[in-house]
């Protein structure tokens, strides 16, 4: 296919040489279906595919969804925009859409308004799908761009990943330094190299504190406080974030929805779910059907994430520090 891209290029007077002019025929080669009701939003998705450079084979409707997806043959590309869909119908089209992107081997990129959050990740969070709420143009072409099977694509998880790797061991090496200065009154041999081991630190044989979901409330109030004085970009921490608010409502008995918790971390939504992905992917964080109601998922602490926070609370109880 793409020495007859090649050949049909240089009959048009284009020479086409080198590893760039094949990404660019390779691209051109790929095939793109277009999957929206709003015709702004499918004139955007057209744009997006456009500049992407990938080649609009098909735009069908959510109305006749299976239909016209059986018509089509192949896709590399299925662009999806939700606007003005109803949760009803997404909740019935998003895992016809997963399956056929799993079948084709596509590439599954879906945009969203905040409306539609809680169906659209209990669905495709955590899966391949790229998932974009409120996202501007530019960053719809920047995902098929750079999802389209490249080391690229995974830059910006990756680093989300080491991001998260620092986290936990900072939190673990902070919670067993604590501890360990609360029992020996040590300033200096107390503390101890980093570890990767994410583990609940040791708290000694003394009474264990009391951790209040008040008193973790007022972590998270102090934390947004700062964005009175200060730039909120210079202090995003999306994760830690996260993990406050998940363990104050473990103790008040609470449950946290996936758009309530994108909220928390005070970020993009869209980088709020990539963080939620990082964080289940360590093991830190689940997802949990709402029995209520079957087009939402709540997101809770494992026992390893509860064994971390609980552990980092204790100690920072114990060291008399407040919380941060």
């Amino acid at each position: 296919m793409v020495a007859a891209a090649m050949c049909a290029a240089e009959a048009k007077g284009h020479r086409v040489t080198g590893f760039e002019g094949f990404e660019q025929l390779a691209a051109a080669a790929r095939r793109a279906v277009i999957v929206a009701d709003d015709p702004l939003a499918v004139a955007d998705a057209q744009a997006a595919v456009r500049h992407a450079g990938v080649a609009v084979t098909a735009t069908i409707f959510f109305a006749n969804l299976t239909t016209a997806l059986d018509d089509i043959t192949h896709a590399d590309l299925l662009l999806v925009d939700a606007t003005g869909v109803p949760v009803e119908t997404l909740d019935g089209a998003l895992p016809v859409l997963a399956a056929r992107a799993e079948r084709d081997r596509a590439q599954l990129v879906v945009s969203f308004g905040i409306e539609a959050i809680d169906v659209v990740s209990l669905h495709l969070l955590g899966g391949p799908a790229t998932l974009l709420c409120e996202a501007r143009p530019e960053e719809r072409v920047a995902a098929i761009v750079l999802g389209s099977g490249t080391k690229a694509g995974f830059n910006a998880a990756e680093r989300d990943a080491e991001r998260l790797q620092r986290l936990n061991a900072e939190v673990a090496r902070i919670a067993e330094a604590l501890a360990k200065l609360a029992r020996d009154g040590d300033t200096g041999e107390g503390v101890r190299d980093r570890t990767d081991d994410f583990v609940a630190p040791d708290t000694g044989d003394g009474p264990v504190p009391t951790v209040s979901a008040a008193t973790v409330r007022g972590a998270i109030r102090a934390r947004r406080l700062r964005e009175q004085f200060f730039a909120s970009d210079l202090f995003a921490d999306p994760a830690w974030d996260m993990l406050l608010d998940l363990f104050a409502a473990r103790l008040e008995g609470g449950n946290v929805s996936v758009s309530s918790l994108c909220i928390a971390s005070a970020v993009p939504p869209t980088t709020a779910l990539r963080w939620i992905t990082t964080l289940t992917d360590a093991g830190l964080v689940a997802r949990q059907e709402d029995p209520a109601d079957k087009r939402r998922a709540f997101i809770v602490l494992t026992a390893r994430g509860v064994a971390g926070m609980q552990g980092y609370a204790e100690a920072v109880a114990r060291a008399g520090l407040g919380w941060a």
